[in-house]
């Protein structure tokens, strides 16, 4: 797929459940680590494939709240992939002009990690050609309960109008605030769920659900999913052109 001038049918935001890394693993004989290692190599991949397609904001699911539930040496082996991802590709990704930005609680997250994410936001905080956002730590519930948990202190301590609290009120305390809504969220492994991602923000997107593993998902993938959104007739609950009612 090269890049047309009708931008239209290009997802301006696309967010990414990266899943099968374990599975590509055990179909070679590998240890689960090993399909870790091969889908953070897809995932730069990936990143230098959107940007050349002209996405202009990706998101990735990289770790969940869940994830903590895992046998400890492989939530320690994905804490270390995330770092040695920030430390080996902030530079060419600032170079390359990414915005990066890692949303999620810090809370259970090193002290390193945090600074490193510090680090990469601050560094390429004046970067637009792709906006990258790393889920890591982050659950679309939790980020909810979150946001009403703050909604409320400030209800409580009169600094905010219970009765001005609507829709856009509430997007504006999520941790994503700013950003658009993902217009197609793809899932890799032949899963078909959201598994508690962007659950506010996929109230209209358009999923596409694979069972290419992560760690095999290539550029013609990519470009097999953005042609699936193409095709879509995005109605957002109103009358499409042709008179259908969703």
């Amino acid at each position: 797929m090269q890049k047309d001038d009708d931008t239209s049918r290009l997802p301006n935001h696309i967010a990414l459940i990266m899943d099968g890394n374990g599975r590509w693993a055990q179909a070679r004989g590998l240890e689960r680590r090993e399909g870790h290692r091969a889908g953070a190599e897809s995932l730069r991949r990936i990143v230098e494939e959107s940007s050349d397609l002209g996405v202009h904001h990706l998101t990735v699911f990289s770790f969940s709240t869940e994830n903590w539930g895992r046998p400890r040496t492989e939530v320690s082996f994905l804490m270390s992939l995330l770092e040695r991802y920030i430390e080996s590709d902030l530079a060419d990704l600032h170079s390359e002009g990414v915005r990066v930005r890692v949303i999620g609680r810090r809370e259970g997250v090193s002290k390193k990690i945090c600074s490193l994410i510090d680090r990469a936001e601050s560094l390429t905080a004046n970067n637009n050609r792709l906006f990258l956002q790393i889920a890591f730590n982050y659950g679309g519930r939790e980020e909810l309960a979150d946001a009403a948990s703050r909604l409320a202190r400030r209800a409580t301590n009169g600094t905010l109008d219970p009765e001005s609290i609507n829709a856009d009120v509430l997007a504006a305390e999520l941790l994503t605030a700013g950003m658009p809504n993902p217009d197609l969220i793809i899932r890799t492994s032949g899963e078909s769920r959201l598994s508690n991602f962007m659950l506010w923000q996929s109230a209209y997107a358009e999923l596409y659900f694979t069972d290419v593993l992560w760690p095999d998902f290539s550029r013609a993938d990519l470009e097999a999913a953005i042609a699936f959104y193409a095709d879509r007739d995005r109605r957002f609950g109103l009358v499409s052109a042709t008179g259908e009612l969703d």
